[in-house]
């Protein structure tokens, strides 16, 4: 695989699954000192277009997120279906799920991760964006997420 396949190493955000998403907001912004940005949650599945092992999935998430200087800091309630976020919470428990990369090119990045042997788990859409969770486990003992943010 070519080096620098994302064309960054900025980490922009950490992701972390929680069960209660509520408690845990407040423990981070009590330990920080700072204010509880509460969550939201995302959309359905007509507009998000979630996909989860190259299948259509109903899975949701709250979110909850902190600016951590330069760094988001993203909490994670999955919902029931499948998900990455729902299988990586049974098997794993609660804890850091990924470390995400802005970048630009969506299809190309997934297409030559896929080509690296580092497969698509999940990908969807967001309001001003897309995402997609990349399997790198292997090889670098985390999830990668893509943000891919629309031009304006």
């Amino acid at each position: 695989m070519e080096k620098n396949v994302l064309g960054t190493n900025v980490i922009a955000q950490i992701g972390i699954l929680v069960h209660d998403i509520e408690k845990t907001s407040q423990a981070y912004a009590d330990f920080f000192g700072v204010e509880n940005p509460g969550w939201s949650i995302t959309a359905a599945v007509e507009s998000a277009q979630t996909q989860y092992r190259g299948e259509r999935t109903e899975a949701r998430a709250k979110l909850a997120f902190f600016k951590m200087g330069s760094l988001q800091l993203e909490l994670i309630e999955p919902d029931e279906h499948p998900s990455t976020w729902r299988e990586y919470l049974d098997e794993h428990g609660e804890g850091p799920h990924h470390i995400a990369f802005r970048i630009e090119g969506m299809k190309d990045k997934v297409a030559a991760l896929e080509g690296g042997g580092m497969p698509l788990l999940q990908k969807g859409e967001y309001t001003g964006g897309r995402y997609a969770y990349i399997d790198t486990m292997e090889t670098l003992k985390v999830i990668v997420e893509l943000l891919e943010s629309d031009k304006k």
